[in-house]
């Protein structure tokens, strides 16, 4: 039988009560061994390259990023594309995770990279679902670099 895989998960969110309902979920259906979150695309980019605040202070290699679109500073489509430009780190799937349902988003993300696209849930329960499904894909279900 085959080892547990650890899962570390970055996220990038903006808004401080998603981030916190998605903290609570994260635990209550232990998708990830470590979980870090950030508060906008330059601030992921800062984060995967050890820049600005991150300068000198290692940063998690994620397993999994998940990625809001709409966000301050650089949003996630900008984030997503240098992302998937950068040999360092092209091969982290990463997974849109964001309130948008708008087609042109949907195709955008998949065409920059995306592993993925979620429309976020409006309760806590559908919230739980939907992690619980990130896990057993995620966790239980595919191959990770």
């Amino acid at each position: 039988m085959a080892h547990k895989k650890k899962i570390s998960l970055l996220i990038a969110e903006d808004d401080p009560d998603h981030r916190m309902f998605m903290e609570e979920a994260l635990e209550e259906e232990a998708l990830a061994d470590e979980v870090q979150f950030v508060t906008d695309g330059q601030e992921l980019l800062d984060c995967l390259c050890g820049e600005g605040k991150y300068s000198g202070q290692p940063c998690m290699d994620p397993t999994l990023i998940l990625l809001d679109l709409n966000m301050p500073k650089k949003d996630g489509r900008e984030a997503l594309r240098e992302i998937k430009q950068d040999a360092r780190f092209k091969h982290i799937p990463v997974v849109i995770f964001t309130a948008s349902k708008a087609d042109e988003d949907i195709l955008e993300s998949y065409n920059y990279g995306a592993s993925g696209y979620v429309s976020k849930p409006v309760t806590y329960k559908g919230l739980l679902e939907v992690m619980q499904k990130l896990k057993l894909y995620w966790r239980d279900t595919v191959a990770l670099p």
